[in-house]
């Protein structure tokens, strides 16, 4: 699974070549809400981790919170140095709430990916 913000994939400078991002399976689990809902709780959500795997390297992270009307993801954690081509660390991110919500319902709606998967 890929995350697109702003017209660039999140996942591809920070995990590396040969990185990957949550299986679909368990971001948009069947018969469950996505990890991916912002609650007024934040969480830390792994996002994806390099080739050597995140329990060697580190996991690309995020927090994900709710703040009335914005979803926030702050304080991102980085796979170790090195194994990233990231230069810098990523920005905190706001999304207008309403259409985050929209779009993580859209997704976890969606089970194409469980058609490609199985081909």
């Amino acid at each position: 699974m890929r995350f697109w913000v702003n017209g660039e994939d999140v996942l591809e400078e920070a995990v590396g070549e040969g990185g990957r991002g949550p299986y679909a399976a368990d971001a948009l689990p069947a018969g469950h809400p996505s990890p991916l809902r912002a609650t007024r709780e934040a969480r830390r959500l792994e996002l994806g981790e390099p080739g050597c795997t995140g329990g060697c390297c580190g996991f690309l992270a995020v927090v994900v919170q709710r703040l009335g009307e914005i979803v926030q993801w702050s304080d991102w954690e980085m796979p170790r140095e090195g194994h990233s081509a990231m230069p810098h660390p990523l920005p905190e991110l706001h999304f207008d709430a309403s259409q985050y919500d929209a779009e993580v319902a859209r997704a976890e709606a969606s089970r194409d990916w469980v058609r490609h998967h199985r081909s």
